[in-house]
């Protein structure tokens, strides 16, 4: 298993010249053309002229700026250019919560109300059903018998809880 790892690692190395050298832009491209530079690659692979000749020549690498440190590790240590800030001490975060609150109490008062009109209409469609009367709209309930609150309204009609069973 060990004597293939170094074909393993040129293979490695060829695939990652390749890719780089397609995907990088022709601006930053020195020295010779791009699809020269590929040919570069593709034909003097497995010798790995190609591919270092263009991760050494035919790239430009930009320095970052500031400089700041060697590596990347020193580089962010010196440079941290945003500074964390917990969720709870994060004023948007918090005004956004907010929101989002208001926004599901409007929605749950909506649903609340919904829920009200429908559960009274149920109750006057039971009303009428047990009444037998019909409604304005042509539905069975006591919509004119009842002022809302399940007591009979001021009509002055007797309805039929009102008026005795009759005896046979």
């Amino acid at each position: 298993m060990l004597r293939y790892l170094p074909f393993l690692l040129v293979l490695a190395l060829w695939i990652y010249a390749f890719i780089d050298c397609i995907n990088t832009p022709e601006s930053q491209v020195r020295g010779l053309p791009k699809v020269v530079w590929v040919l570069i690659i593709l034909l003097f692979g497995e010798v790995l002229i190609g591919p270092i000749a263009w991760l050494v020549a035919g790239k430009e690498r930009h320095r970052v700026a500031g400089g700041g440190g060697s590596t990347p590790s020193e580089w962010h240590r010196h440079h941290s250019t945003t500074t964390w800030v917990a969720p709870d001490d994060n004023p948007e975060f918090l005004r956004s919560l907010r929101e989002e609150n208001k926004k599901d109490q409007a929605l749950l008062k909506d649903w609340e109300a919904d829920l009200r009109r429908r559960e009274e209409e149920l109750r006057r469609k039971e009303a009428g059903s047990a009444d037998g009367t019909t409604g304005t709209d042509g539905t069975t309930g006591a919509t004119g018998s009842d002022g809302g609150d399940g007591t009979p309204g001021k009509s002055g009609r007797k309805g039929p809880e009102d008026t005795p069973p009759a005896t046979s």
